[in-house]
């Protein structure tokens, strides 16, 4: 389980975008530097850890319309 730079577990939420589609459903965790991203529907299965300018990066490219949400 990743941690916060205080050592405390992540407060995971729920992507804004997920609605209510009980499949597709993102939570993210801010930790400090970095942001974790994980599958609600396989928790077990791990995260991914993003850089804060490669998740900026991606968020933008999203809002900018160049990825599909």
């Amino acid at each position: 389980m990743p941690s916060t730079s205080s050592g405390e577990s992540p407060i995971w939420f729920t992507s804004s975008h997920s609605g209510g589609n009980t499949t597709e459903c993102v939570e993210a965790a801010r930790l400090g530097e970095a942001t974790a991203i994980r599958d609600s529907k396989a928790v077990e299965e791990g995260f991914l850890l993003f850089r804060p300018t490669s998740w900026d990066s991606f968020v933008a490219a999203l809002q900018d319309g160049y990825l599909e949400a």
